[in-house]
C-alpha cells in the first residue's frame, strides 16, 4: 500500500513539472507584444491646416464673475444674518452642522466674526472667515487669513465665494 501512494505521488510530481510550459510569465509575453505593435504602427503626425480653411467665428464675451471664485447660492445658518456681502473668504466645509459650528467657534475665539452658512444644492456647510463687497478685497483678506495661519493645512484650502442671489 505505501509503494503505491509513493509511485502515485511519484507520478503527480512528474505530472506536474512536464505540464508547465516556460518560466517566462504572460505580463512580459504582453508587453513584448504591446511594445512589438508600437514599433510596428506608424506614428501620426498633425498636419497643418491653413489659415484661410479657419472660419471666423464670432466670439462673445461677457463679463462676470472671475474663474477663481466659486459661484453658489447659500443661507446663513449661524452668525451675523445680514451681514453676508457678495464675496466672502470660505476657510472650511462640512457635511455635519455641528463640525462647522466648532471651526466657528474656534474662530470667533481668534477674533473672528465666523458665518456658517448653507449651500442646499451640495448639502454643505460653508464656514466664512470674513466678508466683502469686493473681490480685491476678499482676495487680500484670504491670503492675509492663509499667512496668519501657515501650519494649519485646512486654512491653507482658504477660497473664494460668489454668493448668489
Amino acid at each position: 500500500m505505501r509503494k503505491l501512494a509513493v509511485i502515485g505521488m511519484g507520478i503527480c510530481i512528474a505530472f506536474a513539472f512536464s505540464s508547465c510550459k516556460s518560466s517566462e510569465s504572460a505580463y512580459k509575453k504582453a508587453y513584448e507584444k504591446a511594445k512589438q505593435q508600437e514599433l510596428t504602427e506608424p506614428q501620426q503626425t498633425t498636419t497643418p491646416v491653413a489659415v484661410e480653411d479657419v472660419k471666423a467665428v464670432e466670439t462673445k464675451v461677457v463679463e462676470s464673475v472671475p474663474t477663481d471664485v466659486r459661484q453658489e447660492k447659500v443661507t446663513v445658518v449661524a452668525g451675523a444674518n445680514n451681514g453676508l456681502q457678495d464675496f466672502s473668504v470660505v476657510c472650511g466645509s462640512f457635511g455635519v452642522k455641528a463640525n462647522a459650528e466648532n471651526l466657528k467657534s474656534f474662530l470667533d475665539n481668534e477674533g473672528y466674526n465666523a458665518i456658517v452658512v448653507f449651500n442646499a444644492e451640495k448639502e454643505t456647510y460653508r464656514v466664512i472667515v470674513s466678508t466683502f463687497a469686493d473681490k480685491a478685497s476678499a482676495a487680500a483678506a484670504r491670503d492675509a487669513f492663509k499667512a496668519k495661519y501657515p501650519n494649519r493645512k485646512d486654512f491653507q484650502g482658504s477660497w473664494l465665494l460668489y454668493r448668489i442671489n
